[in-house]
Parts: C-alpha cells; sequence; structure tokens
C-alpha cells in the first residue's frame, strides 16, 4: 500500500473522544475583528486576555457538564488545535472551560441569568 492511500484510509475513520475531552470549533475566525460600533480591529492590535465563545462538536464519555452543540467560554491561550477533515479545532479539558450556555439551563438554579 503506498503511503498515500493510508493517509486516505486515516482521513476516513470515525472519530471518538476520550475521558474528559471537549472537541470545539470556534465561533470567530482568527485575524481582524469589529466592535459593536462598526470599526474593524487588526489581528496585529493588542488586546488584554480575553476570553472566547465556542461551540461543542464531541465529548468524551467522563465529561459530565457539557453536552454537544453547548457553547462554551474558554480561555483561546490554553488551547491545544487540531485539523480534521480540513476543519480547526480546538482540544481541551472539561476543567479548562470557564461557563456553558445552553438552552437545557434554562431557570437552572446555578444560572445567572444573563443571556447571550
Amino acid at each position: 500500500m503506498s503511503p498515500n492511500n493510508t493517509k486516505d484510509t486515516h482521513d476516513k475513520l470515525p472519530i471518538r473522544m476520550l475521558h474528559d475531552r471537549v472537541l470545539v470549533r470556534t465561533d470567530i475566525p482568527e485575524g481582524e475583528r469589529r466592535s459593536t460600533g462598526g470599526i474593524v480591529i487588526p489581528a496585529t492590535a493588542a488586546v488584554g486576555r480575553r476570553l472566547a465563545w465556542a461551540e461543542v462538536v464531541a465529548v468524551g464519555q467522563n465529561v459530565r457538564t457539557v453536552e454537544v452543540g453547548d457553547r462554551v467560554l474558554y480561555d483561546p491561550e490554553d488551547r491545544a488545535e487540531v485539523e480534521v477533515r480540513g476543519v480547526a479545532y480546538v482540544l481541551m479539558r472539561e476543567r479548562d472551560l470557564h461557563a456553558v450556555a445552553a438552552e437545557r439551563l434554562e431557570g437552572a438554579e446555578d444560572s445567572t441569568g444573563l443571556y447571550l
């Protein structure tokens, strides 16, 4: 079997997250951003430590507080990026997440009452 055929075979294998790992897709691509007033902020602009939102796409069997489809808040500086089938994802442990936003949490006693 040639090396190219091996790579094609691996790209088509199913993936399952292990232990307490969470795989997320970031909401905003890296690069320029816009402020709420419409001002373009270049990617090279220095900003303070800022948390980011992402959507959960896969979870390991020991993850208890998030589900696929939830939006989570995380620190972009504490991340491991991985590319799966040409799409960039961020891999992290459940304990590295700062908050969860999901419709299923509405009315929960530990909810803050804030809305996205």
